[in-house]
């Protein structure tokens, strides 16, 4: 950093004086460091994600020629995994999503100084090891939330880093611009990360922060494509969407996988609240090892398809010539991501609510007799259904199973499927998941100042 602020100040009378004018070369000098930003973020995403998938072949390995070494392991890493967590930056637990929503909620000046303690480069840090260890155990995780956490820390540290004379991008707009910039690296989804800011993040106005989300969007994309080549996360599903019956297939497959996930969501919430009545930490570790035993008894005993991301178990529903949907599919990929998530150590579980969406699509095609191309609707639908109801963003899940797949033709389909999916969840639970996770670690937080 030191470096680049030595080049700046030795070159910046030629950069920006000679042929600009004070507006622009203010704008350029603020996009400077949002492009830097972006860039880091894109090379880290890139790393996170061999070293995620480098893990999930490690663990496929171990589990395949040891499966029964799951009931001792899973729960082994389980703990190491909370722990890492806890000892060393609470913060880092769960998604990541939350504590980005939370942080930029507290960007003010009051309460700005708590940020710290939910994007850092010790939570970067400890949120790469402890995915890590818990995708090497076979937890149902996913890396995008973490992806987005881990954005909004090197966004705030670049930010902070910056000498007092430097024009400063505000902190909120970094913060939003670093969760844009992480979906977009981790899935391949730039127009995705335009629209969750807009959808999930963002309380001011597009045109405020358009130029720094935009840049930051296209630097970090490029720079993961850079380094892994333009690629797709899913695909290219051959569908076939003709016919009326579809229609309420899909309206029909919204509304299962919308209840699904305001259940898993509330699932999520008592377990955590059982969680907080433990005072002893020996309770507690026995209880995290408790669910890392559950996860290694359906992987060993009932079904493998709760292993890992998912991505696994969504490709083979929408690429394998014999594919069919399964109920024991469905009940691993929605109770794996539960016990995985309420571990406390740091899980995503965006990519495994797809997976879970995917999965109950698949099972609606299947009891109907829909094969070929309609059925990888139905399992797209799924998906972006059941990310809505999860996460109450509809517009963000639409167009993230669209550009994941680059099946513009389905996108009424999906438009409809995460409507019908939102709906259903907000019928039986008002909030989302990371609405209601960023406000228990705001209240958290504040509590803990307090006292």
């Amino acid at each position: 950093m030191n470096f680049l602020m030595g080049r700046y100040h030795r070159y910046k009378d030629w950069l920006f004086k000679t042929y600009l004018n004070d507006g622009t070369r203010l704008l350029l000098i603020k996009s400077m460091i949002v492009w830097f930003s972006a860039f880091i973020t894109g090379c880290i995403a890139v790393a996170y994600a061999r070293m995620f998938h480098l893990i999930e072949d490690w663990q496929e390995w171990w589990f395949g020629k040891y499966p029964k070494l799951a009931l001792v392991v899973v729960p082994m890493l389980f703990v190491l995994a909370w722990q890492i967590v806890v000892r060393i930056a609470p913060g880092a637990r769960g998604s990541g999503i939350p504590q980005l929503m939370a942080s930029l909620d507290m960007a003010n000046q009051n309460e700005r100084h708590l940020i710290k303690y939910m994007l850092s480069i010790r939570i970067l840090v400890v949120k790469f090891v402890s995915s890590l260890v818990m995708i090497l155990s076979g937890a149902a995780c996913g890396r995008e939330g973490p992806t987005l956490q881990i954005a909004g820390s090197v966004f705030k540290f670049i930010h902070d880093k910056l000498p007092a004379n430097w024009p400063k991008v505000s902190e909120k707009i970094m913060l939003m611009t670093g969760g844009a910039a992480g979906l977009a690296a981790a899935f391949n989804t730039p127009l995705g990360g335009i629209v969750f800011v807009v959808e999930e993040l963002s309380k001011v106005h597009l045109a405020k922060i358009r130029n720094f989300v935009f840049t930051g969007v296209i630097i970090a994309g490029l720079t993961a494509q850079w380094l892994n080549g333009s690629y797709l996360y899913l695909g290219f599903p051959r569908i076939d969407n003709s016919g009326y019956k579809i229609f309420f297939l899909v309206i029909l497959v919204g509304f299962v996988v919308g209840t699904g996930a305001a259940l898993m969501t509330r699932l999520i919430g008592q377990i955590a609240a059982i969680r907080k009545r433990i005072k002893n930490v020996k309770i507690e570790f026995l209880f995290v090892a408790f669910l890392g035993l559950c996860v290694a008894v359906m992987m060993v005993y009932f079904s493998k398809e709760g292993i890992g991301s998912g991505k696994v178990q969504m490709n083979a529903l929408l690429f394998d010539g014999d594919k069919k949907g399964s109920i024991d599919m469905v009940l691993a990929r929605f109770f794996a991501p539960i016990l995985s998530f309420t571990s406390g150590a740091a899980t995503g579980i965006f990519a495994p609510s797809l997976a879970t969406g995917a999965s109950i699509g698949g099972l609606v095609a299947d009891l109907f007799n829909v094969t070929d191309g309609a059925f990888n609707l139905l399992v797209l639908a799924g998906m972006t259904g059941f990310l809505s109801g999860l996460t109450r963003s509809p517009f963000t899940s639409a167009i993230l199973v669209l550009e994941m797949t680059d099946r513009h033709s389905a996108i009424f389909h999906l438009m409809l499927a995460a409507l019908v999916g939102y709906l259903a969840a907000y019928a039986i639970q008002r909030k989302g998941m990371y609405e209601k996770l960023k406000d228990d670690y705001i209240k958290k937080l504040k509590n803990q100042e307090l006292h």
